[in-house]
């Protein structure tokens, strides 16, 4: 480079080359003359080792650093754990010269943002399905036992995955999401069945919940198997995709049924211990308001 070339507000470096003719060969570049500090010329073979090597077809480069990448694929595990593997043996045995460092991006990278994003996703999820709960039933405790149905569901999944030998994967995590959703309409379709029972004029809590169960049975189990037989396969896929496809379906199915079967029985023992204890609140608060009214008759002079 000999100079600068401007154009507006781009800079370009003016670069002096030899002349076709005088570069017909490795040789020439070899006997290039170069000029010493004393103003003595001598061939570039001197000071430099000139010589054909193999070197990558294009410099990549990335925020002005230039990059060499080295790519592989994960079959059989986790993108994350293989990499906090390759983390820890190339700090262990890799000495990079000064200037060089290493830097674990493609899915990886992809994984970590994803994530991140999930960390607020799943938060924002949960509490606009409490809101909307609370919207609807106008009671923080009955949208509280609905959202029992939630915890429940995590179980399911948790174990399907495990089952199936399969990693927590972002896939997994949508499909959290979208099971939150099934599950809480499950505890929706019982509750609001339990109050119209009560509002009926029924006041036999086991009763209740016995009618009440039995009514929304098949409702509640239509629902969540409609809801697993569509992704059954996806759960089952061997084709293109299918890594993404079989944790969410697997996390949602697994998810599904147990939050279906526990809804059913740990949801109504829950409302019945709900409505007793507040039964019971209710009935000493009455009975010491009437004790209350009978000490002040009995205290009234005359």
């Amino acid at each position: 480079a000999t100079g600068k070339v401007y154009e507006g507000e781009r800079r370009f470096d003016l670069v002096v080359r030899l002349d076709a003719n005088a570069r017909q060969s490795i040789d020439d570049v070899r006997n290039i003359p170069i000029e010493t500090p004393t103003g003595v010329q001598i061939p570039l073979s001197v000071v430099a080792k000139v010589d054909f090597q193999t070197g990558p077809n294009q410099i990549q480069r990335d925020d002005a650093h230039r990059r060499i990448i080295v790519g592989f694929n994960v079959r059989g595990r986790d993108v994350e754990s293989v990499v906090e593997e390759l983390q820890q043996k190339v700090n262990a045995k890799v000495d990079f010269p000064e200037g060089y460092y290493p830097k674990y991006g493609g899915t990886f990278e992809n994984l970590i943002a994803a994530r991140q994003r999930l960390s607020i996703a799943v938060p924002v999820a949960l509490l606009l399905i409490f809101l909307l709960l609370f919207f609807t039933f106008r009671s923080f405790k009955h949208s509280l036992l609905i959202f029992t149905a939630i915890p429940l569901s995590a179980i399911g999944g948790i174990l399907a995955l495990w089952t199936r030998g399969m990693p927590f994967s972002i896939s997994a995590g949508v499909g959290f999401i979208a099971l939150f959703g099934v599950a809480v309409l499950n505890g929706i379709v019982l509750i609001a069945e339990f109050n119209r029972l009560k509002e009926s004029g029924m006041d036999d809590l086991r009763a209740i919940i016995l009618q009440g169960t039995a009514t929304r049975l098949r409702p509640v189990i239509m629902t969540a198997a409609v809801a697993s037989l569509s992704f059954l396969p996806m759960a089952i896929s061997a084709s293109e995709g299918a890594e993404v496809q079989r944790p969410l379906a697997t996390r949602f199915i697994g998810g599904l049924v147990t939050a279906t079967l526990l809804t059913l029985v740990v949801l109504p023992c829950l409302y019945m211990t709900f409505e007793s204890s507040r039964r019971k609140k209710n009935k000493v608060t009455a009975t010491a308001a009437a004790t209350m009214i009978a000490l002040l008759i009995l205290a009234v002079p005359g």
